[in-house]
């Protein structure tokens, strides 16, 4: 407990019944704070993928530098979201907000300065130390906020539209910063956001947290760790020091007994890092399977066509950031039209419509050539666009709506982390086969074919788990 709070206490903020008193201040508005978290974290990745060529001829990285350039942020992201949730629910959640905020933008000004490319995957983690603790902890203010069902899907779809727009802005944003200005840019511009979020959690969103706080699983916490950097190294590294040596086929094995090891553990304990008993709601599970299929193929599609667009096509920076805007606007559009088909209907249309898109897309993705026309690239870009705007509010829904309010963190965060989980393997195992042939960047069908592979799995799942219902 904290210090100086007796028996009969609550954290400060907290109601009665356990919710933080929203006072004056209107749901929205508190909403809109929680979204910007989610704007820088979706901003810095397109960003920063639209930065990767330019990377790459500063710094001398070769293609597994960039990957980790990007998955050393997805990695310790996804590893330590859910144990920033349920920090957020022991230790107070807009004061874990604000101190993620703050370390993001600490990070992201190092990464700026970062002289050489192992000092920038470095800084990179450290930020994905920061972006954990904003992404799930916003949530769960958000699932204390808006208590109605229909309401609370609604605004989550809002929350899923800011990808569209954070993704939007990114690769326009960082184009011109890379191109104009420098690519070191594409980091500081986080710092000036950060510090505006801080000062408005401040003033208006109030603290709260669980009523029981949950114990810490440090055990737990290195096995998902461990299985997550053992599993990416070696699809990662496979290519350059081939898939039959000891150091890959050890990394495979470390991943495997870590991953058993986890489970068995987590089953055993009383309050589990990740509470293994929700999956047995074929809803809970079906909503983490398609989070990790749906953003494999974003993560995927997000590194390979900026390589192929730079470095195959030779286009600008700003040009291969407006190539990417198609995607962001109609996910913008398609996640809060979404958000109200969950309120309206249930789950499950609008995680088909988002498997059959994905789908589409990645058939049209095969086809790349150096000669594709750039209406194909622009069209497959919405189809996808669309595929993952329809399935994230669903996804979320799902997830916080399927645990107790006091463990809205948790629930939350393993959303997101199944969300970054997805990300992680599309960048490792696409860019591996993509890398690992003759064929241009981008141009290799192998590589989109496993995309092809996730649309097809998500519509799928959804068929045969989950159940057309209303909220």
């Amino acid at each position: 407990m904290s210090g100086g709070a007796g028996p009969g206490s609550r954290p400060s903020g907290e109601s009665p019944a356990g919710r933080p008193r929203i006072g004056v201040l209107r749901p929205w508005l508190v909403l809109a704070i929680c979204c910007m978290s989610l704007f820088i974290v979706g901003m810095d990745n397109t960003i920063v993928n639209v930065a990767l060529p330019s990377i790459q001829r500063e710094l001398g990285a070769g293609v597994s530098e960039l990957q980790w350039v990007v998955d050393a942020y997805l990695l310790v992201l996804a590893s330590l979201l859910i144990f920033s949730g349920s920090l957020g629910d022991r230790l107070g959640r807009a004061r874990v907000f604000r101190y993620g905020l703050a370390l993001f933008a600490l990070a992201s000004l190092s990464c700026g300065l970062a002289p050489n490319t192992g000092i920038l995957v470095l800084c990179r983690a450290l930020q994905g130390v920061g972006g954990s603790m904003l992404n799930p902890v916003a949530l769960s203010i958000i699932r204390e906020t808006f208590e109605d069902p229909r309401r609370r899907a609604q605004a989550i779809g809002v929350w899923g539209g800011v990808i569209g727009i954070s993704m939007g802005v990114g690769p326009v944003l960082g184009g011109f910063l890379v191109q104009f200005v420098t690519w070191r840019a594409v980091f500081y511009i986080n710092v000036p956001i950060a510090l505006l979020a801080i000062v408005l959690t401040i003033a208006f969103v109030p603290d709260s947290r669980a009523r029981h706080a949950r114990r810490a699983d440090p055990v737990g916490q290195m096995l998902v760790f461990l299985t997550l950097v053992a599993l990416t190294f070696g699809v990662i590294e496979a290519p350059r020091l081939g898939g039959a040596s000891m150091v890959i086929l050890g990394a495979f094995a470390i991943a495997l007994i870590c991953g058993v090891a986890l489970v068995r553990w987590e089953l055993r304990r009383d309050e589990p890092l990740i509470e293994m008993r929700v999956f047995r709601s074929p809803d809970f599970a079906a909503a983490t399977a398609i989070a990790v299929l749906a953003f494999y193929a974003l993560g995927a599609y997000m590194f390979l066509l900026t390589l192929y667009l730079q470095d195959t096509r030779h286009y600008s920076a700003v040009q291969a950031g407006l190539f990417l805007l198609p995607n962001a606007l109609v996910m913008l559009f398609a996640a809060p039209l979404s958000g109200r088909l969950v309120g309206a209907l249930g789950p499950r249309p609008s995680l088909l419509i988002g498997g059959i898109s994905l789908t589409l897309a990645s058939l049209m993705l095969t086809r790349l050539g150096v000669g594709t026309g750039d209406w194909w690239i622009l069209a497959a870009g919405a189809l996808m666009g669309l595929g993952s705007g329809s399935v994230n509010a669903p996804i979320t829904n799902t997830a916080v709506s399927g645990l107790p309010a006091s463990q809205a963190g948790v629930a939350a965060a393993i959303a997101s982390a199944s969300r970054q989980v997805g990300s992680v393997l599309g960048v490792a195992v696409a860019g591996m086969l993509a890398t690992n042939t003759a064929h241009a960047l981008g141009t290799d069908q192998g590589a989109w074919l496993t995309l092809v592979g996730c649309g097809i799995a998500v519509v799928a799942v959804t068929i045969l788990t989950v159940r057309h219902r209303r909220q």
